[in-house]
């Protein structure tokens, strides 16, 4: 080995060192904001948005799409599961707010406008839950059927009015989970 690689080597490991270093040193002075109340910083929002992005996409490869998501029993069932667990921090058709969601950071999807665009995904983010959002993992108490029923009912809902939305759910949808 040259001395100019030796040198270049070295100064690479020194470098990755003092990085280590400095992160362990950040991390371990409390300095970060992380009260939910204090939005990230745009450079760490982007970061942790991509990350949580790419790996939603990757996990999500192997998840296997039933053909039957449009059944209007398998909808109605997501429906009433959406309205006891979800319509706290997602709302639901006619829920403009809760007092629950108000206080997440960061902000929970509103998925009664939104929806989500892939089914695979939205079955392993309502399955295995994300990090450091609130987002729980439903398949700890849930069974792939049930899971399945909700991404049904959340890929209709934005086409929900708040009248067929009461209809499918009954009282259930009146609940405010705050």
């Amino acid at each position: 080995m040259t001395p100019a690689v030796r040198a270049f080597l070295l100064g690479v490991v020194l470098t990755l060192a003092v990085l280590a270093v400095g992160a362990f040193a950040f991390t371990g002075a409390g300095v970060y904001p992380i009260g939910a109340d204090v939005p990230h910083t745009p450079l760490t929002l982007r970061m942790v948005e991509r990350l949580r992005d790419a790996s939603t996409e990757r996990a999500s490869k192997s998840v296997q799409v039933p053909t039957d998501l449009d059944d209007p029993a398998r909808v109605a069932a997501g429906a009433r599961e959406y309205a006891e667990e979800c319509t706290g921090c997602h709302l639901a058709p006619g829920r403009t707010e809760s007092e629950l969601r108000a206080g997440l950071y960061p902000q929970p999807p509103n998925l009664a406008e939104d929806g989500m665009d892939n089914d695979a995904e939205a079955f392993w983010i309502i399955k295995h839950g994300i990090k450091m959002s609130a987002m729980p993992a439903w398949g700890r108490t849930h069974d792939d059927k049930r899971i399945w029923a909700l991404v049904a009912f959340v890929r209709k809902m934005p086409k929900v009015s708040p009248a067929q939305y009461q209809a499918m759910v009954g009282a259930k949808a009146t609940q405010t989970d705050d």
